[in-house]
């Protein structure tokens, strides 16, 4: 078995079967989470672990049962990922950051000097990357355990933004460039950049399980509404949004397919959003992404 591995220029595959594992993790320091389980026939044997952090954050375990590989992806903090790896007795091989920011990094030296393993990040922000091994760049393929992972430039919220994703296990980790209804503020990057970043998103399968960096969902729902009243499948995933919060449960994941029919940063060709924003009928997809992410960072 090879993993921790590296490849160049392999195309997408899209794969019709898929399995996903997801358990519920320790709580988190200041707010809780309660289980919510799904499990499909058995295609990969990788499991899934979501792990809150901080005030609002997400970390994921993912374990590879077959190749016995555990990797973690944007633990902004050490405490609740070892928590989970006693929990399971799990060791840790891989560290993943999708960008810098210290709540995505966090835990990577404490996780480093505990369990040996090896940090990969983004190549355009090795230097900004505590701890890194492994600088993967755009299409740069990855072998973690058994399973193949390709990587995606995104940039807009930072400069050197990647996702990472799992086309057997259906699966993106997308950071902060695509939350549930919403994308990243642009701290770094453009309008132009983050249209392209969640373009390159959007091309891949609708089952896509997208994972991101944080539970925002609701309060996105509530500002989506705002500029798409009308969207009945806006309407119906809000009502599930409040119910999951409500009883302590994540949003995450979600789906492609859902992003594209509720996100408005997906959908920023609707009259009615370019309506509501006040966006000119030639505005292209970046202006009008643009319009929507300065009502946004208002909100």
């Amino acid at each position: 078995m090879i993993h921790g591995t590296l490849s160049k220029g392999i195309s997408i595959n899209f794969r019709l079967a898929t399995s996903w594992h997801m358990y519920s993790a320790c709580k988190a320091p200041s707010w809780t989470l309660k289980s919510r389980r799904f499990q499909m026939s058995t295609v990969s044997a990788v499991q899934i672990d979501v792990v809150p952090c901080l005030k609002d954050n997400y970390a994921y375990l993912l374990h590879d049962t077959e190749a016995g590989v555990t990797g973690v992806i944007d633990p902004s903090e050490a405490k609740p990922i070892i928590e989970v790896l006693k929990k399971k007795d799990l060791d840790l091989s891989f560290i993943l950051n999708t960008h810098h920011h210290w709540d995505h990094t966090g835990g990577n030296i404490d996780l480093k000097r505990r369990y040996n393993a090896k940090v990969v990040g983004p190549y355009a922000d090795k230097d900004r990357i505590p701890g890194i091994d492994v600088a993967l760049k755009d299409g740069d393929t990855w072998m973690f355990g058994n399973e193949k992972m390709l990587v995606l430039d995104t940039p807009g919220h930072t400069r050197g933004h990647v996702c990472f994703y799992f086309s057997n296990l259906k699966a993106i980790f997308t950071g902060d460039t695509l939350f549930s209804l919403s994308c990243g503020k642009l701290f770094e990057g453009t309008a132009q950049q983050m249209w392209t970043s969640l373009s390159k998103i959007m091309a891949l399968p609708d089952e896509t399980l997208v994972y991101c960096g944080h539970e925002y969902t609701l309060s996105n729902a509530e500002f989506s509404l705002s500029l798409e009243p009308s969207n009945a499948a806006l309407q119906s995933y809000y009502i599930e949004v409040k119910e999951l919060r409500q009883s302590g449960r994540p949003t995450i994941p979600t789906t492609l397919g859902r992003e594209k029919a509720c996100n408005p940063f997906l959908r920023v060709l609707s009259d009615e959003i370019r309506s509501t924003v006040g966006i000119p009928p030639g505005a292209d997809e970046v202006q009008a992404l643009a319009a929507v992410r300065a009502r946004k960072d208002k909100w």
